[in-house]
């Protein structure tokens, strides 16, 4: 029993003093300190009764009452506090000293005006409320009175001298500052000795004191308030008012504040305003708070970086949690995100960012993808996989044209944190519908360019079966810059194919595009040409070099940067390209571009199902329609079979059938289909020989003949094995 009453408060206390370095503030060591449970930083004001007079233990316990009554946003915010024998323990929030803050400001080049114009608002607004609301004089109004927070605002503090205007009811008085300490003389105003003027005369005179030593330093003596110094010209005639030799003419400080908050005054900038407006943001009109951060985002810039850390940054988490912000908020929140560490943006930023994925508003998701590059290094492989991704997706299928293109761009920056269902399958399978049925050819184009540079993160079997088909059909498409970077793809992409895939498949394609109408095209596959055939003529004068040239065909996913030695190959003018011609669509969302004079002008319809934008353009005169999938081609066989066609069999589920497309699209004169041709690479010797003495077009006729009747043979004997269909069977002829 007699333990519990023998045992030390100091260590029962909620907070604790950490052993670092010290600062005297009047009679009070200001100690940096910490919470025991959480470790919130706090600072901790302590007086020890044993090193001070009785005059300044009586000020210590006159403060420590204080502190608990008078509370206001520019005071020093009391916390906590412990009075023992020994004693007094004053905790408040974190803070430091305005006169070690300017020091460290100056040793980086000096405080801004903007952070000192707000400094003297905050120091200017406490006077007043002490003044003109509690009837209370401070009494020791200076550098030594005043600390700043971690967000770079000014807190009166020293309450240690506070008395009403009227004196104290219960007849006690406190010793005046320069009984205390005699060099505060210097700041008594000249009549100090017969008290005439205003209750406040004597106030605004040590406020005067403040701004000179906050600009010029100590203040040496009295007489030197005459000199200006680095006072700013805007300040100077409200500065001369507080100093002047008449009590009688200087102003309340409230009046005072007004004053240099008139138009040129120097309480009047866009720091002041947004600091003012952060205060009152909660009673704003939506719309006051929609043009606020508007125009945040070009003040940032000028704004000091701690004010924007701890200031605006919360302010802005909190009008997207709970004021319904909306996009508007992006921009200044990708601002200031540039001032935290990585693991301060862990914490703030990235769940809200998580957050915003989900949401419905076009203006947000839009935003968010042209803004991911200044976030996406923060993000981890499985917030990116299971909660962005997934959200990320809708917007190939968006009927915004502009979502759609934003979406594909933002793929350059996700692939490299994909896991291997949604890089490998389901983006592939999001490029497959874009790439051959989307209404704008530059979104088109950056797909295609899109898929070039992400290969390298492909894996082997996914490359095989995806590359080649993609660029042959880029190759084919109307719109000159898709043209262009199917032929990069291929030159960018070289390391990854076999040289029977480059003499089979890509030099025919490429030779193609040599008679190109398009001049640019054209310079590119000779180009293209030239890099592929060096390549087996090395393997031709040295077989052994095949194994080296061939090393990446089957190598596995490479990590990031892999490609960037051909990252300027088709990129560079495509975003302005596509916005232009999305910019000059003719209509609204939906609607096609008008691409090139030369190419058949395109329109989409929207699939009532889902809203997913199809192909209705008749482009069989470049062949688009004849090559609706990406699947390989397959040699000595004859049509492939549904489930074939494509990237694989998600492809060919999740789409409709190709073959039906065609057959419902009208095709000009001497143009057909690839099921029309008879691709077995056998035939008889006498077919071969009759070959010959026909004509190319009478052979052409004879072969489609030929073919026809042997299907309609096949179907006539599938018939007679199955028997008449049944109620609910699906024909399958």
């Amino acid at each position: 029993m007699w333990s519990f009453f023998a045992r030390d408060p100091v260590k029962d206390f909620a907070y604790e003093i950490l052993p670092d370095a010290q600062e005297q503030s009047g009679i009070w060591s200001l100690h940096r300190g910490k919470r025991k449970t959480n470790g919130e930083p706090v600072s901790v004001f302590l007086y020890e009764f044993a090193q001070g007079t009785e005059q300044q233990t009586q000020l210590a316990k006159a403060a420590f009452k204080r502190m608990k009554t008078l509370r206001h946003p520019n005071i020093l915010a009391y916390v906590d506090g412990l009075e023992t024998e020994k004693s007094l323990y004053l905790v408040t929030e974190q803070v430091t000293p305005l006169a070690v803050h300017l020091k460290a400001q100056a040793d980086r080049g000096g405080s801004g005006e903007l952070e000192v114009s707000w400094g003297l608002h905050q120091i200017v607004k406490a006077l007043s409320f002490l003044v003109n609301d509690c009837h209370l004089l401070h009494n020791n109004v200076g550098v030594s009175a005043v600390f700043v927070d971690r967000a770079g605002e000014w807190k009166l503090g020293g309450l240690d001298h506070v008395t009403p205007e009227q004196g104290d009811p219960s007849g006690v008085s406190l010793p005046t500052p320069k009984a205390v300490y005699p060099d505060m003389e210097r700041y008594d105003p000249p009549e100090m000795s017969n008290s005439t003027g205003e209750k406040w005369a004597g106030e605004v005179w040590r406020l005067g004191c403040l701004i000179w030593e906050v600009f010029n330093g100590p203040l040496p003596r009295t007489s030197s308030l005459r000199s200006l110094g680095k006072i700013p010209k805007a300040l100077v005639p409200h500065y001369c008012e507080l100093v002047g030799a008449n009590p009688r003419a200087r102003p309340n400080p409230a009046r005072f504040l007004q004053n240099c908050r008139a138009s040129g005054g120097f309480l009047s900038n866009s720091f002041v305003e947004s600091n003012l407006f952060l205060e009152e943001i909660q009673i704003k009109e939506p719309a006051e708070k929609q043009q606020f951060f508007q125009d945040l985002s070009d003040n940032l810039d000028s704004f000091p970086e701690d004010f924007c850390k701890h200031k605006v940054l919360p302010q802005l988490l909190t009008a997207f949690e709970f004021g319904n912000a909306g996009a508007v908020v992006l921009t200044p929140l990708f601002k200031v995100g540039k001032f935290l560490s990585a693991e301060e943006y862990q914490q703030k930023i990235i769940p809200v960012i998580v957050k915003m994925f989900s949401s419905t508003d076009r203006a947000m998701r839009i935003r968010l993808l042209q803004q991911m590059e200044q976030f996406i290094q923060y993000l981890n492989e499985a917030a990116v996989n299971s909660q962005i991704f997934p959200h990320v997706v809708h917007g190939f299928t968006d009927t915004n044209p502009a979502i759609r293109e934003q979406t594909v761009k933002s793929m350059l920056l996700m692939a490299p944190k994909l896991n291997e269902t949604n890089l490998n399958q389901e983006l592939m399978r999001h490029f497959a519908r874009l790439q051959a049925r989307d209404e704008q050819g530059p979104i088109r184009c950056n797909t295609t360019v899109c898929l070039g540079k992400i290969a390298s993160y492909l894996n082997a079997g996914t490359r095989q079966r995806v590359l080649i088909s993609a660029f042959c059909r880029a190759t084919k498409d109307p719109f000159p810059a898709s043209r262009s970077a199917g032929v990069l793809g291929f030159a960018a992409t070289h390391n990854f194919y076999s040289v029977t895939e480059i003499a089979a498949r890509i030099l025919p394609t490429l030779c193609a595009t040599t008679v190109d109408p398009d001049k640019s095209v054209r310079d590119q596959a000779f180009k293209a040409i030239k890099s592929f055939l060096s390549k087996l003529e090395i393997v031709s004068e040295d077989p052994t070099q095949l194994a080296d040239i061939e090393k990446d065909v089957a190598s596995c996913a490479q990590p990031a940067g892999a490609s960037s030695g051909w990252a300027g190959w088709a990129v560079t003018g495509m975003s302005s390209i596509t916005s232009k011609l999305i910019r000059n669509a003719p209509g609204t969302e939906g609607s096609a571009a008008a691409e090139d004079s030369e190419l058949a002008s395109a329109s989409s319809s929207t699939r009532a199902a889902d809203g997913v934008a199809t192909q209705t353009a008749d482009w069989s005169s470049s062949g688009w329609d004849a090559d609706d999938s990406w699947s390989n081609e397959k040699e000595g066989q004859g049509q492939s079979s549904a489930g074939e066609e494509g990237w694989g069999h998600d492809w060919g589920e999740d789409d409709t059938d190709t073959t039906l497309t065609n057959a419902t699209l009208p095709l000009p004169e001497g143009v057909r289909l690839a099921s029309e041709y008879n691709w077995d690479s056998g035939g008889s010797a006498a077919a071969k020989g009759a070959g010959q003495s026909l004509s190319k077009a009478e052979l052409s006729k004879k072969k489609r003949e030929e073919r026809r009747k042997e299907l309609e043979a096949k179907r006539a004997e599938r018939k007679a094995v199955k028997g008449p269909l049944k109620l609910g069977a699906r024909k399958l002829d």
